[in-house]
């Protein structure tokens, strides 16, 4: 990723405006054991106490390494109940990012975030729906199967 993915202009501006990176071996001890870390790249998004929300493993393309981070943004968001905060994050890559390997998993803690906003239940339904027409093959949408009942 240091020759491809890292000195990508877009990559350099996300990353200067949205994360704090941090890039160690992945037997820099101890941390690589507190984190699991048995493969390069390993690419973790972490909450300001160290708590893990997202992980990737292995290289990521410039135009898939934006929404893996945004999604792991969106994930410290949602995993501390900043609902709205985490939503951002989640609309911004189905927008901007429709054909990413991030996009299905987005989709569906979009419609769980309108749901936790709302207690309406008819953003899981339409989170299924989408997900069943643009990625039907994907787990996420496996994951939303039972929203199709609501």
């Amino acid at each position: 990723m240091d020759a491809v993915t890292y000195p990508d202009e877009k990559v350099v501006d996300f990353i200067g405006k949205n994360v704090i990176p941090l890039k160690l071996s992945f037997d820099a001890k101890p941390m690589s054991d507190d984190y699991n870390v048995k493969w390069t790249p390993t690419l973790i998004t972490i909450n300001g106490g160290g708590k893990e929300h997202h992980r990737t493993v292995g290289f990521l393309p410039p135009e898939e390494l934006i929404p893996s981070l945004m999604l792991g943004i969106g994930k410290v968001h949602f995993d501390a109940e900043r609902i709205g905060e985490a939503l951002k994050y989640f609309e911004n890559i189905v927008k901007e990012f429709p054909r990413s390997d991030s996009t299905a998993e987005a989709l569906y803690f979009k419609g769980v975030s309108e749901y936790k906003n709302t207690h309406d239940a008819k953003p899981l339904k339409m989170a299924y729906e989408r997900l069943q027409a643009e990625y039907p093959a994907s787990m996420w949408t496996k994951r939303a199967y039972p929203y199709r009942l609501l």
